[in-house]
């Protein structure tokens, strides 16, 4: 594991080394997801690769409307 160290500047923006910046293929504009994990914050960029290693990953799941249904059913059970 390696580490960089950057500054947040007064209007809350971080800059991200370019050497991480080309390794992980972000560009400008790209998105990013921010985690908070056990008094870490994770950054994960949002790119092609990452969309592609998630398909799949809530198969088996219930949909979110499914879940929607379920959670009133729930509710209106328990009035």
């Amino acid at each position: 594991m390696t580490s960089s160290i950057s500054t947040i500047t007064t209007q809350g923006r971080l800059v991200i080394p370019s050497r991480l910046r080309r390794r992980y293929g972000i560009r400008k504009g790209a998105r990013v997801a921010l985690t908070e994990d056990e008094g870490r914050i994770i950054l994960q960029p949002i790119t092609k690769k990452y969309i592609q290693r998630l398909r799949g990953s809530l198969k088996g799941e219930l949909s979110a409307l499914k879940f929607l249904k379920e959670s009133r059913r729930a509710a209106h059970r328990e009035q």
